[in-house]
C-alpha cells in the first residue's frame, strides 16, 4: 500500500448533480459538479476521476432491510417514509443514489489499494437499514466499512463523522458492530433531534469557532487512538459546520475547516492508516461559495495548491 498522501484517487460521474429537484429545493445538488469543475480548472487531470458503477441491489440486502431496499428502488415506498428522506421520488432519484453509494464503495477500495482517495459525493448517514431520512436513502458509510472489513488485515474500520448533523443511521447500523467503530462530532441542538449513540459522540454547543472545536477534535482523536487503535478510516468532512451554512449553527471559518481535513490527514499519515472519503453535507444556496469550502478537504489532502 503507498503511504497516505504520496497519490490522490478521485471519484466521481456527472450523475451526481444530475437530478431535477422542485424549486428552491434545500438541497444544493449542483455542487457536486461544481466541485469537479473547480477541481479540473485546479489543475487536475481527467484521468485522475475514476467513474464508479452502481451499488447492486444484493449488496445493499447483504446489510439492509430487503423490503426496503425494493420499496425504494421500486418506488412503493409510502408517502411518509419519503417525506422523511425528503426527496420525491423518481427513477432518476434511484439511478443517482445508487450510483453516489457505488462511488463511496469504489473509494473505499482504491483507499486500501493506495491510501488515500476521495469521493466527490457521499456522506449518507441519516439512512438506517430499513429508513432513509435528511435527504439520506442508503448508508453508503456504514457498506463501505463492511466492505473495506472483508480485505485481509482490516479488522476495524473507524468512521470519523464531522459533519454538523449527527450519524444517526451510521451510530444505529453499528451499535452492535464491534468492527465498525463511530466519531462524530456535531451540533448539540441541531438535527436529527432524537440523537443515536455512537461509540465517540462530542456535541458541540451553537457558535462554536475554530480554536476550540480544533481542540475538540484533537481530543477525539486521542481518544479513537487509544481505545480502538483502527486498521481504516472512513472520514465524513461535511461543511455545514461552516459559519456560513444556512443549516449548520457553528461559525467555523473556511481556514478552520482547512485546519480540521488537515488535522485528520495528518492523523492519518501518523498512523499509517488508509483514508476513504466523502464530501458530507454543506448548505449554502451560494453555490460557487458552497464548492470552495467543500475544496478545503481537497487542498488539504494535496489534490489542489
Amino acid at each position: 500500500m503507498d503511504n497516505v498522501g504520496i497519490l490522490q484517487h478521485l471519484v466521481f460521474h456527472p450523475i451526481y448533480s444530475q437530478l431535477e429537484l422542485p424549486v428552491r429545493h434545500r438541497f444544493p445538488i449542483e455542487k457536486y459538479q461544481g466541485i469537479h469543475d473547480a477541481l479540473c480548472a485546479g489543475g487536475v487531470s481527467e484521468s485522475a476521476f475514476t467513474t464508479p458503477t452502481p451499488v447492486a441491489r444484493e449488496t445493499l440486502t447483504n446489510w439492509y432491510d430487503a423490503s426496503y431496499v425494493d420499496a425504494l428502488i421500486g418506488g412503493t415506498l409510502d408517502s411518509k417514509a419519503m417525506r422523511r428522506i425528503g426527496f420525491p421520488w423518481s427513477e432518476q432519484l434511484i439511478k443517482r443514489s445508487l450510483t453516489a453509494v457505488g462511488g463511496t464503495l469504489k473509494t473505499a477500495e482504491l483507499a486500501l489499494a493506495h491510501g488515500l482517495a476521495l469521493n466527490l459525493t457521499g456522506g449518507y448517514h441519516h439512512a438506517g437499514a430499513d429508513w432513509g431520512s435528511g435527504f439520506c436513502l442508503f448508508n453508503d458509510l456504514y457498506l463501505a466499512a463492511r466492505q473495506m472489513l472483508t480485505n485481509p488485515g482490516i479488522d476495524s474500520v473507524l468512521i470519523i463523522d464531522l459533519d454538523v448533523h449527527q450519524g444517526d443511521g451510521t451510530a444505529l447500523l453499528a451499535q452492535a458492530d464491534t468492527a465498525v467503530i463511530t466519531l462524530s462530532l456535531h451540533g448539540e441542538k441541531n438535527f436529527p433531534h432524537r440523537k443515536q449513540q455512537s461509540d465517540m459522540d462530542f456535541p458541540l454547543p451553537k457558535g462554536m469557532t475554530d480554536e476550540p472545536y480544533l481542540a475538540t477534535l484533537d481530543e477525539a482523536l486521542s481518544v479513537a487512538e487509544r481505545l480502538y487503535a483502527p486498521d481504516a478510516i472512513i472520514y465524513d468532512a461535511g461543511v455545514d459546520v461552516h459559519e456560513n451554512d444556512d443549516l449548520g449553527l457553528l461559525d467555523i471559518t473556511t481556514a478552520g475547516v482547512y485546519q480540521r481535513d488537515c488535522m485528520v490527514f495528518d492523523w492519518c499519515r501518523r498512523h499509517n492508516l488508509p483514508v476513504a472519503c466523502v464530501i458530507g453535507g454543506g448548505y449554502q444556496r451560494d453555490i460557487n461559495a458552497l464548492v470552495d469550502v467543500h475544496l478545503q478537504m481537497y487542498r488539504a489532502a494535496g489534490v489542489i495548491p
